[in-house]
């Protein structure tokens, strides 16, 4: 049996969605997605995993220096919060109202935006 290459699986997880970090050195604290790396399974989420750059000296920054900078975070450790503000799990479902498929919290059943 062949795998199918190149297949990649859509995340529930969009840029912009606030979230909650569940596993690791960063665990509880809170965040915007600011970017989704669908290949690697890894986000980018505000404030979170800072980690320092050294930067040599260029035309905007001449002094150069050490700069806190964000990496990612493998979704697995990224949990959505909801509307009412608790961490929920994300699902997809069809609206017939929209007319298209939508994300929804498993906790509420509401749909998220």
């Amino acid at each position: 049996m062949e795998r199918k290459k190149n297949k990649l699986s859509k995340l529930r997880l969009r840029k912009g969605d606030t979230v909650i970090i569940i596993a690791g050195d960063s665990k509880g604290q809170q965040g915007k997605i600011l970017s989704v790396d669908l290949q690697n399974r890894r986000a980018i989420v505000e404030g979170i995993n800072l980690v320092s750059k050294h930067t040599k000296p260029n035309a905007q920054n001449p002094q150069g220096g050490i700069v806190k900078k964000e990496a990612s975070v493998h979704v697995s450790n990224v949990m959505l919060i909801d509307g009412s503000g608790n961490p929920t799990r994300v699902g997809k479902r069809f609206d017939e109202v929209a007319g298209r498929l939508v994300r929804y919290s498993k906790n509420t059943e509401e749909t998220i935006k």
